[in-house]
Parts: C-alpha cells; structure tokens; sequence
C-alpha cells in the first residue's frame, strides 16, 4: 500500500500500489473503418435503480450546453456517409410500439403524457444512399452465437433500451431471460445463442471512494470496469458527457493519476488521460481478429436558452445556423488515431443535434392532470432521448454498417 497527503487539506490516502500495463510506443495509423454491427438486446423492467444506476443524477441535469456537431470525414469512394443527411418524416415509423414493456419511465414519453407523436416518425435520411428498414430477425441471424456488449453512461442505456425493443417483438415469450453480474446485464436470445449486454462505465476508467468517502477518479485504474467487457464479440462504447458536468455535478472529489493527485484538472485534459488508459486497454487486450470495437461519437443537448430548448419542439431543424465541433470529438480522434486497434467511429452527433423535437423534456415522468396543465414549470430533460425516437436511427445505422 502507498500513503500520500493531499496538499494542505490535511487528507492522508492509501492505495494499493498496482501497476497498469506498460505504455508501448505505437505507430500512428488511421483507424480502418470496418464494416460491422453491434446488435444489442437488452432486457429492462423500467427502474434505473434496480441496476445500480441510480448515482446517474445527470439525467435531469440541466446544464446549459451548446449544440454540438461535427461530419465524419470518410472514403465517399467505397461508403456512404452516414453523417451527412436529413430527416424525412415516415408514417410507416415507429418501428415498435411506445408501450414496449422494457423501457425505463424516463424515455417512456407517450406513457408520460406527451401529447405528440410525430417525433416517432422521422427516419434518418442520408444525401448519397439509404439506410435499410431494421429487420429484427436478420438482426438477430448475424449476431447468432455472439456476445454483445454496450458500454457507457445513461445515453448509452437509452440506446440499449432502443435495441431492445427493436428486436424484442420476434422473440417468443419463455425463449429470452435477463441475467445481471455486477454493474452489467444481459439479454440472452435463446434461440440465437446471442447475448446483449450494458455495462455501466460513464467515465470507463474507475471511479473510486477514498478516505472520508471523498470521490477519486483514477485516470490510469480500468480493470475493475473492463472486467465486464472481456470475451465479447462485439463491444460498443461512449464516454463524453460525465467529463464535462459543472462543478455542481461533477462526479469526483480529486483526480489521480499513479501517486499524484489533484485537486483540479483542465476537464479535456483528463478526458484524453482517460481515453488513453482506455485505448491501452483495448490495444493490449482485445484481438482484432474476434472482437469489433466501435465508439459512438457524443449525443448532443439542447439546453440552450436561445431557440435550442426542447419543450414543445415538435420537429426537427432543417439546418445549423453555425457548425461547431465538441472539444471531446477532437480529443477522442485523436486518441483513436493512435491506437493500434481498428476502432470504428460511429458519428451520431450531427443527425442528433437536429433533433431538438426527440427529448423527453418534461414528460421524463408521468404527471397527474393537473400538473401536465402547469407542464412548463418543471425542469426538462433535454438530453436523453424519447423511445421510439432517435436512437432507433442510431441502431438502424449499425445495422446497415454490417
């Protein structure tokens, strides 16, 4: 065990002394765009705290927070690109019923007393091609006998609802089962052999107590999360929005990073320190030749004051007045960039950020009469997304990626 003080505040901690596997200088390559999917079935009964989820107290945060978006720059000679399109309305959509019986209260925004519903019913159009109808049981066929795994923070589960429900509806009754080890759970489809799982990582590398319950986020520390992710076919992750919560909901005391702590950290400083201990993971760990990694870009908000809430946005934005770049993208590429390990990059941001219609706002829980009729004085969640909505696009993408 290691002891140290904490500057002058008096804090004495101690830590085991273990040692993270050794950095090793990489060549610096492009990551190679694969063509894959992450078919992911969860099975959800509706309460976060049943998964231990509660400490996600960013699901009503009300941060206010620029749009962000940005185009993934692709070989338009051999694929299309998927990030650069527009929104169609589609009556054939939604693609499941709003009463699909895994979605958690929080995105459930029909029971909850939306009164619209055409938000349900835009599909993700890009310019150059198109991106099929999701089939659920061809979903289902490819992912046969595979382990699939989404990993991340309350986004990520609400994409992880979505393929639930996407894929729920063909599978009998008495032939699925949810089985729970820790902080992940799985979806097993029977017949299919196939797991999906979530992992509850929102920084994916460890956030810890220390001495007088202060919160240490060790910047180089992963295992005891990546535990989870060994052994899967298919693994899918996000990490953005934790990193940059205000002070007020930051989810940490002090950071550390081998002996030293600190107090305050530049937040896309430590973003990179801690994708970096994540990309050596993955380098080091997980055999290109059986496992397909993809990160999903940043979901964006829309908590701005001027124009960009999304109370009674009831459809999606034409076009951007200004195009700005989120910070975490920049970093997360570049960490990307030097790994050795193909990871796919699966830009959702700028289809996303049209979508100020898609959240919940303030029907992310169910409201008596009389308090739909005083609807705007309670805050709103513009961050998570309704379900059916947006990420169902997000999923029919991956899809169409394999």
């Amino acid at each position: 065990m290691t002891g140290f003080f904490i500057g002058n505040l008096g804090l004495y901690f101690t830590a085991p002394t273990s040692t993270l596997c050794a950095s090793m200088a990489k060549p610096a390559y492009k990551p190679q765009f694969l063509l894959l999917i992450g078919i992911f079935l969860c099975f959800f009964t509706g309460k976060s705290s049943q998964f231990g989820l509660e400490t996600d107290e960013f699901w009503l945060n009300e941060e206010d927070s620029e749009v962000n978006m940005v185009q993934s720059r692709r070989d338009s000679s051999r694929h299309c690109d998927f990030t650069s399109g527009k929104w169609v309305y589609d009556p054939s959509y939604p693609l499941y019923d709003s009463n699909c019986p895994y979605l958690s209260t929080a995105v459930s925004c029909q029971k909850n007393g939306r009164p619209d519903s055409d938000y349900q019913k835009w599909k993700w159009k890009p310019h150059a091609c198109s991106i099929p109808r999701f089939d659920a049981l061809k979903y289902l066929a490819k992912m046969r006998r595979k382990r699939i795994m989404l990993v991340g923070d309350s986004i990520m589960r609400n994409q992880w609802e979505s393929l639930v429900c996407l894929v729920q509806g063909v599978v009998p009754m008495g032939r699925k089962k949810v089985t729970y080890n820790g902080l992940s759970m799985a979806f097993h489809a029977l017949d299919f052999e196939t797991s999906i799982e979530f992992s509850w990582a929102p920084l994916l590398v460890e956030l810890k107590k220390g001495p007088e319950n202060k919160r240490i986020l060790h910047l180089d520390l992963i295992e005891d999360n990546a535990r989870y992710w060994r052994g899967a076919d298919v693994l899918v992750f996000d990490s953005a929005h934790w990193w940059t919560h205000s002070e007020q909901w930051s989810s940490w005391d002090y950071y550390m990073e081998g002996k030293s702590v600190y107090k305050v950290m530049n937040p896309m400083i430590a973003y990179e320190k801690g994708l970096t201990t994540w990309a050596k993971w993955i380098d080091l760990n997980i055999d290109p030749r059986r496992t397909r990694v993809i990160f999903r870009s940043m979901s964006p908000r829309h908590n701005r004051e001027n124009g960009w809430k999304c109370y009674k946005q009831r459809t999606p934005l034409a076009f951007f007045s200004h195009q700005h770049v989120p910070e975490q993208l920049v970093v997360l590429k570049e960490v990307l960039r030097r790994m050795r390990f193909p990871v796919y990059l699966q830009d959702i941001t700028t289809m996303s950020a049209l979508r100020r219609d898609g959240h919940p706002s303030v029907y992310r829980r169910a409201m008596g009469q009389e308090e739909r009729q005083h609807s705007k004085d309670f805050s709103s969640d513009c961050s998570h997304w309704c379900l059916p909505g947006v990420p169902d696009s997000w999923n029919e993408m991956l899809s169409a990626l394999l």
